[in-house]
């Protein structure tokens, strides 16, 4: 049996998994301002044995019509936040193991300029930061946000993405030679000018012609995480990412997705390992019926509003405006945005051989307390450890994300409770302070410290 990798996914806001839940007295979301609330979570992922924390991150928020939506601001759905990035060097002085991986948008920035971040951030943790390499999210805002006329097409943000990894990649890779940093008291050399490279790149969307100031660190370039599911965003991550996050509908949906990534990966003539996750919302108690009561204290406290202020956000349909005993394909017939936001988020619901489209009702109670969240386990630490290995082994996932209903809380829960079990059963590799983050996750011999 292989290891298994978990992370948890949050965001530098109010909640995360586009679901209520912050105003529950048990979740410690609402005190995201308050770097202490992190620090705690950060310790306890340390302590307990997780590989990462992941944050999700970007410009948008949900738009409803031509506006913010109301509901959005009202009850904190993906609205509002801070910059994950400038937290991180925070938790990493508190930590010793645990990697981090933020979300950067490419197309906001230059790419050196986010190389330069990244190379930081690598130095200072040294070497347990990861990319989350996204082409954007709720881009109708973003294209306001930055004085676009229009948001850019969505095949068109991946070209624009193929070329900005490229050319980021070869800042951390190709500008400095393994010997060119010397850094040496006596002689009084602190490089050698042989092993500068000058980086010439020459793009449809990045150009570039120079020398990468930022020596290189412990990993050069951060493990890379992708989570794309069209076709333009698996052929990007086979050829990029090393780790990717598949979308989490049904295990047979899931285990088609991730077959599909390792093809595809060989096909590009990938020669490094390929690490497939999930989202997974676990809510773990010491007895199954405390785990099911507040499973279903968190439901309850979700709605329709909820669900389309998010769905809208992600894909700019405003599920509540349309006939709600139709499908999404009155959308398409009217013309409607469908193809440059969310796509995946509106194909899963167009129907297909084997499964017709349902409602819009039916998209509503499908999505009600699930949000962008993925699978769920409710119950024990036995019960919700048999879950994960039984979703592991049905769908061939390397790893899981867990996704917070009550921030902290079930965090520990299931760093207390359940790791535990799947750390006797063998389902964990031991933790090897030595390692860098993307030794850790692939499997690798540590990568030696930069001299």
């Amino acid at each position: 049996m292989s290891a298994l990798r978990f992370g948890v996914f949050e965001v530098y806001g109010p909640q995360v998994g586009g679901t209520l839940s912050w105003p529950h007295p048990l979740s410690d979301s609402i005190d995201f301002a308050d770097p202490e609330r992190w620090v705690r979570l950060a310790r306890v992922m340390d302590a307990t044995g997780f590989d990462f924390l992941f944050f999700a991150d970007g410009y948008g928020y949900p738009i409803v019509g031509d506006d913010i939506s109301a509901d959005a601001v009202a009850h904190g759905i993906n609205f509002s936040g801070y910059d994950p990035a400038t937290l991180l060097p925070v938790l990493m002085r508190e930590t010793s193991d645990l990697g981090f991986v933020v979300t950067a948008t490419t197309g906001i920035d230059h790419p050196v300029q986010l190389a330069r971040r990244f190379s930081t951030l690598d130095a200072i943790s040294c070497g347990r930061i990861g990319w989350n390499i996204v082409t954007g999210a709720s881009q109708n805002a973003v294209a306001e946000l930055f004085g676009h006329d229009e948001m850019v097409a969505h095949d068109t943000r991946y070209a624009m993405a193929e070329e900005y990894v490229s050319l980021a990649r070869r800042y951390w890779e190709d500008a400095w030679s393994d010997n060119a940093l010397v850094a040496d008291r006596e002689s009084g050399v602190y490089g050698q000018r042989s092993g500068i490279h000058r980086v010439v790149f020459e793009g449809d969307h990045y150009r570039s012609r120079g020398y990468y100031g930022a020596p290189p660190t412990r990993q050069r370039t951060p493990l890379l995480f992708q989570a794309g599911t069209s076709p333009a965003g698996r052929a990007f991550a086979a050829r990029h990412a090393e780790c990717v996050f598949v979308q989490a509908t049904t295990p047979a949906h899931t285990a088609s997705a991730v077959a599909d990534l390792h093809r595809r990966a060989n096909e590009a003539g990938r020669s490094t390992p390929l690490v497939t996750m999930a989202g997974l919302t676990a809510i773990v108690s010491e007895t199954s019926a405390d785990a099911h009561e507040l499973a279903e204290e968190f439901d309850r406290m979700q709605t329709d509003d909820v669900v389309a202020t998010l769905y809208a956000g992600n894909t700019g349909i405003d599920l509540r405006t349309l006939d709600p005993d139709q499908t999404l394909h009155q959308v398409l017939d009217a013309g409607g945005p469908v193809g440059q936001m969310g796509t995946s988020n509106i194909e899963r619901f167009l129907g297909s051989a084997d499964r017709p489209a349902p409602t819009v009702r039916e998209i509503l109670d499908e999505l009600r307390g699930r949000g962008t969240r993925g699978f769920r386990l409710v119950g024990d630490p036995t019960e919700v450890a048999d879950g994960v290995e039984e979703l592991a082994a049905s769908t061939g996932l390397d790893g899981f994300l867990i996704e917070p209903v009550f921030g902290t809380r079930d965090v520990a829960a299931f760093g207390d409770l359940v790791l535990p079990i799947l750390r006797e059963r063998g389902r964990l590799a031991p933790r090897r302070s030595d390692a860098t983050f993307r030794s850790r996750m692939q499997g690798l011999p540590p990568a030696a410290p930069v001299s």
